[in-house]
């Protein structure tokens, strides 16, 4: 199995997450005594300091404001965590996190692929700071409702969001399963309430199919999130589709909003002869690049669908598929997210999560707050959205993204195209 080198710690690109479950990740041993809240607070401004990608710490002075959180009294830990929060805050990045104890449990088993909640991938709109849906989890309560990417949640159970933390919004989701929660979105100039029941949500990463097509087999493979067994799952799907002899691939990374990189650098092997992938570059200007491992599973023709929903480390997929001319990508500009972020457990079962790094595509394109134009940009009315979802016909030939990627690639297959060709423009 393709292992790339990590850079600093566990390398994330992902969204906030309203799921609970048990832990992914290793936390640090705990010793015969718990740290102080000062201790803890001095921790996170340590992390902080040694690696966020910003040395300008958002034009502040950093260390005036540790002196500040020091100097506290502290009567809990939930005050340290109070304090905490508003600390990472002054950075202005919304992709810097403190998660308390139960709150990372939630992110861990997020990336695990076992889940639970109503399936929704959000973030604060940098600019108006909305609570906004990124993509909901196709088969979850959300999906199903009909919420869709770009809505605004603008109540939780009557409760408003303006002003409220993304992570108090979290908790404010969260709940047992069976139990109820009312999210009221804002659509363009409409509102509208959704009553959802919070459910265990089975998630396998990858999911794929055979199409016949008048070109011959299509094998047709939708990716939902990065996850840690999606590597493993793809490579399955791949296989046993070329055991079916299909002539070409559609990768559906539609509402994809992205997950372990690593698990994207796996991926992108697969379907790379050679060739880069992505470049990070840290705060120091240090270039990290890594390129397909030379191990890949097929060499045939492939069409990648995106849209707005496709986030980070589908955007490094995406990204180099195109640029490496492996790959036409069809459907809409995905969201733009071109930052990593690390995860450091702390030593109470609290972690923070911080940005360590810029990505830029194999011919060095800065996406962040950009996106990657399709080279074939198809539209779905939120009409045309509703009704493939209700009528369960995404990747059918009713789904118009679809069917011009089946169009797109025919065309491919016709001409003899392979990864070799594309590759060298032949």
């Amino acid at each position: 199995m393709f292992k790339p080198k990590l850079l600093a710690k566990i390398k994330l690109a992902f969204m906030a997450v309203f799921l609970t479950g048990s832990s992914l990740y290793a936390v640090k041993a705990l010793g015969q005594s718990q740290p102080s809240p000062q201790q803890l607070v001095d921790e996170v401004w340590q992390i902080l300091n040694k690696d966020y990608v910003d040395t300008s710490f958002n034009h502040q002075d950093w260390k005036a404001i540790r002196q500040q959180y020091l100097s506290q009294k502290y009567s809990s830990k939930q005050q340290a965590y109070n304090e905490i929060r508003e600390m990472v805050a002054k950075l202005g990045d919304r992709y810097t996190e403190f998660f308390d104890p139960q709150e990372f449990q939630a992110l861990d088993n997020d990336l695990s692929g076992n889940l639970s909640g109503v399936g929704l991938e959000l973030a604060e709109n940098e600019k108006t700071k909305a609570l906004t849906v990124i993509a909901p989890i196709e088969g979850t309560p959300a999906f199903k409702a009909g919420i869709l990417a770009d809505d605004v949640i603008v109540k939780i159970d009557g409760q408003p969001t303006r002003g409220m933390n993304i992570n108090d919004a979290v908790k404010r989701i969260l709940g047992p399963v069976g139990t109820k929660v009312i999210l009221t979105i804002q659509r363009g100039n409409q509102s509208q309430s959704f009553k959802l029941t919070r459910a265990n949500i089975a998630t396998h990463p990858v999911t794929y199919n055979i199409q016949t097509t008048a070109t011959g087999k299509i094998g047709y493979i939708q990716l939902p999130e990065f996850t840690q067994t999606a590597p493993i799952e793809m490579g399955r799907a791949i296989q046993a589709l070329e055991k079916q002899q299909v002539q070409g691939y559609v990768l559906d990374l539609r509402s994809d909003p992205g997950g372990l990189v690593d698990a994207s650098l796996e991926i992108a092997s697969m379907w790379l002869k050679q060739g880069a992938i992505v470049s990070l570059v840290n705060r120091d200007q240090v270039k990290e690049s890594y390129n397909a491992t030379g191990h890949a599973l097929t060499n045939k023709p492939l069409v990648v669908l995106v849209d707005q929903g496709s986030a980070s480390a589908s955007e490094i997929l995406a990204g180099a598929l195109q640029d490496d001319n492996r790959a036409k990508l069809v459907g809409t500009r995905t969201f733009g997210k071109g930052l990593v972020q690390s995860i450091e457990p702390l030593e109470d079962g609290s972690a923070l999560k911080l940005t360590i790094a810029k990505y830029y595509t194999p011919k060095g394109r800065d996406i962040n707050h950009v996106g990657i134009v399709p080279d074939i940009t198809v539209e779905l009315t939120e009409a045309q959205q509703k009704a493939l979802v209700q009528n369960h016909t995404l990747g059918t030939l009713a789904d118009p993204q679809y069917a011009s990627a089946v169009a797109d690639l025919s065309q491919l297959i016709q001409t003899g195209a392979n990864s070799v060709g594309l590759q060298r423009g032949k």
